[in-house]
């Protein structure tokens, strides 16, 4: 085959240091419109972006020239520095690790829909567990695929 065929997306989350609550409406903007160009500088065009008070989840398009800790790296850091320029008495600071979830093509709009209704997820306790990163690992639970459909 001659060209790449990728249909590779992921779903990442990450919270703030000590899951503090310091994500405003005003320094979430900066946050997505950061994640965002970050994605098309990296050729990993976002999906979807939405979170809460102390995380964020992103859906992307995962390009083969680059490894999720670069990815996940370049989100955090370039949208932490730019929302600390924009907001210098309100630091944000990311914690270090992250969970990253396959999707498959099928699972994709419901992924979409998950991110983009995260308020209402959280404020409403409709959340699915494997996708906030909350599922132990070895858990017995099938995952997102089940949870998904």
């Amino acid at each position: 085959m001659a060209d790449v065929q990728n249909h590779v997306s992921l779903h990442l989350v990450w919270a703030t240091y000590d899951r503090l609550p310091i994500i405003t409406p005003e320094v979430q903007k900066v946050v997505v419109h950061s994640i965002r160009s970050s994605g098309e500088e990296l050729r990993c065009p976002v999906i979807a972006v939405g979170g809460v008070e102390d995380h964020i989840h992103v859906l992307v398009h995962f390009a083969t020239t680059i490894t999720i800790a670069r990815l996940v790296q370049e989100f955090k850091g370039c949208s932490a520095r730019v929302a600390n320029l924009q907001f210098p008495d309100h630091l944000l600071k990311w914690q270090g690790g992250y969970g990253v979830f396959p999707v498959t093509p099928a699972q994709k709009i419901r992924v979409v829909q998950y991110i983009q209704n995260q308020y209402d997820h959280h404020h409403g306790g409709e959340l699915i567990p494997m996708l906030e990163g909350t599922l132990p690992l070895g858990s017995n639970r099938r995952g997102t695929s089940e949870e998904l459909s």
